[in-house]
C-alpha cells in the first residue's frame, strides 16, 4: 500500500477538526470536506484554537502548531476532495445509511489504494463494510479528544485485510497517537464501552428521579476525585449526539429503560440545550456550576 501522506477528513464538525489538525500538525496534507461551506469556514477559525490548546497542554510543540494550518485545505467538491486521498477519516452523523451512502460515493472517486476509516462511536464496521465498495480496505479508527489524549481505537471487521491493519497502525503512530487494537468488534470500543455504562447509569438515576443531575455528578466527582461528572461529560460531547446514540440502541434492543433515558435527554435537545456548544445543556456555560468551589460543599 502507498505511504499515507494525504488525509481526507469527511465532516467539518468537532471531531473532524481535531483529527484533521492532529494530522496536519504531524506533517500530513489534510483536506477537510463538508457539504456546508459555512461549516468549513467556521472550522478554519476553530482549528487554530485547537492548536493553541494542544500547545498549552503539551500535546504538540509550538513549532508543529505554527505550520499545521498551511497543510489544511477545505473543499465542498467530493470529486476534487477524494481524487488523491491516501486515507479517509469519516466523522459524519451516526446514521449507518448515511455513512454507507457517503462511502459508496467516495469509492467511485478515490484511488484503489485509498483506505477508508470511520470514526463512529457506536456502530460496528461490519454494518457498512460491504457498502463501502472496498471492505478489505475499511476499518473503524476511533479518536477521542485529541486535545487531551493520544489514545486511538482500531477496530477491524472480519474482512479487513492484514495489509490495511498494518497501514492504519503505521498511520496512527506517525500522527503521535497510541493504537488500541481490538481483537473483535465491540460496540463502543474499549473506553466508550465503559463510559456508556456510566452514562446509562447516570441517566437512569436522573430519569427515575432517584437523585438530581447535580448530586449524581457530585457522587462521581467526590468519590472518584474527578473535575467533572457524567452529565458534565455528556454536555462536552453534545446532547444531540448522546440522544442519537441512546435512541439508536433503545430501538435496537427494545429496552424500556433505554427508551426512558433517550426521552429524558431528548427534552433538552428539543429545547435547544445541546451542551457546551450551545451554551446550555445539563449546565450553563462557559462557567458551569461544577467549576465553582462551592459545588462539592453541599451549597446549592
Amino acid at each position: 500500500m502507498a505511504k499515507i501522506q494525504k488525509v481526507l477528513i469527511l465532516g467539518a464538525g468537532t471531531m473532524g477538526q481535531q483529527i484533521g489538525y492532529q494530522c496536519a500538525a504531524c506533517g500530513l496534507d489534510v483536506t477537510l470536506f463538508d457539504m456546508s461551506e459555512e461549516a468549513l469556514k467556521k472550522a478554519l477559525v476553530t482549528m487554530p484554537k485547537i492548536g493553541k490548546t494542544m500547545v498549552t497542554g503539551g500535546r504538540i510543540s509550538k513549532e508543529a502548531a505554527e505550520g499545521a494550518m498551511e497543510r489544511v485545505r477545505i473543499c465542498t467538491d467530493a470529486r476534487e476532495a477524494g481524487k488523491d486521498a491516501d486515507l479517509i477519516s469519516e466523522s459524519i452523523p451516526e446514521d449507518p445509511k448515511l455513512k454507507s451512502k457517503v462511502f459508496a460515493s467516495f469509492n467511485g472517486i478515490c484511488p484503489d489504494h485509498t483506505i477508508f476509516t470511520t470514526n463512529t462511536s457506536t456502530l460496528l464496521p461490519s454494518m457498512i463494510a460491504a457498502q463501502t465498495g472496498r471492505p478489505d480496505r475499511f476499518a473503524a479508527l476511533h479518536f477521542h479528544d485529541v486535545r487531551v489524549t493520544n489514545v486511538v481505537d482500531i477496530m477491524p471487521h472480519p474482512g479487513t485485510s492484514k495489509e490495511t491493519l498494518e497501514a492504519i497502525r503505521e498511520f496512527v503512530v506517525r500522527i503521535d497517537q497510541y493504537p488500541i487494537e481490538l481483537k473483535k468488534e465491540q460496540p463502543g470500543y474499549v473506553f466508550n464501552t465503559m463510559l456508556s455504562q456510566l452514562f446509562a447509569s447516570a441517566m437512569t438515576l436522573a430519569s427515575r428521579e432517584v437523585a438530581s443531575i447535580e448530586d449524581i455528578d457530585r457522587a462521581w466527582m467526590g468519590i472518584m476525585q474527578t473535575p467533572v461528572g457524567p452529565f458534565g461529560i455528556m454536555d462536552s460531547i453534545g446532547l444531540e449526539t448522546v440522544w442519537k446514540v441512546t435512541d439508536y440502541w433503545a430501538n435496537a434492543t427494545k429496552d424500556p429503560q433505554s427508551r426512558q433515558n433517550g426521552d429524558f435527554v431528548k427534552r433538552f435537545v428539543d429545547a435547544g440545550d445541546l451542551g457546551v456548544k450551545s451554551g446550555k445543556g445539563f449546565y450553563s456555560y462557559p462557567n458551569p456550576a461544577f467549576f465553582s468551589p462551592d459545588f462539592m460543599k453541599g451549597i446549592k
